[in-house]
């Protein structure tokens, strides 16, 4: 279950906390993408990693600095930071006080204890899915990298302004008209680029089959454009409930917190997409494909 890889991967930032490692080599630890990892990782622990080995640093800064000799600028490097300067700033962002204040003493400091992930069962929560298998799949997409830090970034607004973009410059309108009406459902495609890349993919799309005007999207493609497969897969399927945005969150969350421990389905490395339906029901703003895989 994707949870006990998390508290593997917890267990590992805490034997390397004095060692330079990020996230990516966090990953590797526990043999998921980068991508998934840090999805993960913050929709379960509500910090990113990186976050959670910063926290931890800081806090064991501020034990090092008030129960031993080490010097601020030995303290520095000890917990990762490259110059004294950049490990200050963050020791007073952190704390509220600078290192000089916290090595005398008498200050108020913030400690940050290892996390320890456990499964809460929670009754009278409905969480309507599917489990469907789909064959494989083409879109004509247009697409874009993003970090893979914005995943869990509840404040980032990159892929709405992209959607925007898209928007405002016809981007979408032209791959709209090359299917009939009723025929136009956008797809909204994510996918980690390689295991160990900082970068996924997402890109915005419409379906690439017998119903789509072949002559007009070969000179899309030539502007630009791009063909978009995913491979025969299981996935979950939720529909979000809202009238933003938001709730595509909320459902990944779901996913993570109740779902994959209490069904055993854990996301796989393949392109999970939203579907925005040209003629949808109301209240829903999207569909969420997730793949997935049964673990034993």
């Amino acid at each position: 279950m994707s949870v006990l890889l998390i508290q593997q991967a917890i267990e590992y930032i805490e034997r390397h906390l004095y060692e330079k490692i990020d996230y990516t080599d966090v990953a590797k630890s526990v043999y998921m993408s980068a991508y998934n990892f840090h999805r993960t990782f913050g929709f379960l622990v509500g910090m990113s990693p990186n976050e959670y080995v910063k926290s931890r640093r800081l806090s064991l800064a501020a034990q090092a600095l008030q129960s031993s000799e080490i010097s601020v600028i030995d303290a520095a490097y000890r917990f990762g930071y490259e110059t004294p300067e950049s490990f200050s700033k963050a020791f007073s962002r952190f704390h509220g006080c600078s290192p000089v204040q916290a090595k005398r003493g008498g200050v108020k400091l913030r400690l940050f204890n290892p996390l320890a992930i456990k499964i809460t069962f929670e009754g009278g929560s409905v969480m309507d899915y599917a489990i469907k298998r789909k064959q494989g799949q083409r879109f004509l997409a247009v697409k874009r990298a993003f970090p893979n830090e914005i995943s869990t970034d509840d404040n980032d607004r990159s892929i709405p302004d992209f959607w925007t973009e898209c928007q405002e410059g016809d981007v979408i309108g032209r791959m709209l008209r090359l299917r009939a009406e009723g025929k136009r459902d956008l797809y909204g495609l994510c996918r980690p680029v390689r295991a160990n890349e900082t970068h996924f993919d997402y890109g915005i799309g419409v379906l690439l089959d017998e119903d789509t005007h072949t002559a007009e999207a070969e000179k899309l493609l030539a502007q630009g454009y791009c063909v978009w497969e995913t491979e025969e897969n299981d996935y979950a399927v939720f529909r979000c409930m809202g009238e933003n945005g938001d709730c595509i969150g909320e459902t990944w969350s779901k996913f993570f917190q109740q779902f994959s421990p209490q069904t055993g389905y854990v996301q796989t490395d393949d392109t999970d997409y939203e579907v925005y339906f040209e003629r949808g029901e109301e209240g829903v703003f999207c569909e969420l494909w997730i793949p997935v895989v049964k673990q034993k």
